[in-house]
């Protein structure tokens, strides 16, 4: 899945497939965590947030997620 860089303090890149509705977040520290059945509105949203960390917290609470790596 490609992901795109973005400028935060705790996320690294942010990536999205509409096949699976699935959301790719890769942290700083090297972490990688898919979020599933993701509508591509929040992905957008999330993309365009001023504060990835803050806008993650609320992806983490309501979507299923595994780590990948």
């Amino acid at each position: 899945m490609e992901r795109y860089r973005v400028d935060s303090s705790n996320v690294a890149s942010i990536g999205y497939d509409q096949t699976t509705t699935t959301l790719e977040v890769e942290f700083n520290n090297g972490s990688i965590y898919q979020y599933f059945d993701v509508p591509e509105a929040i992905f957008q949203d999330f993309i365009n947030a001023p504060s990835k960390g803050k806008y993650l917290a609320t992806i983490k609470g309501s979507f299923r997620y595994a780590k990948v790596a």
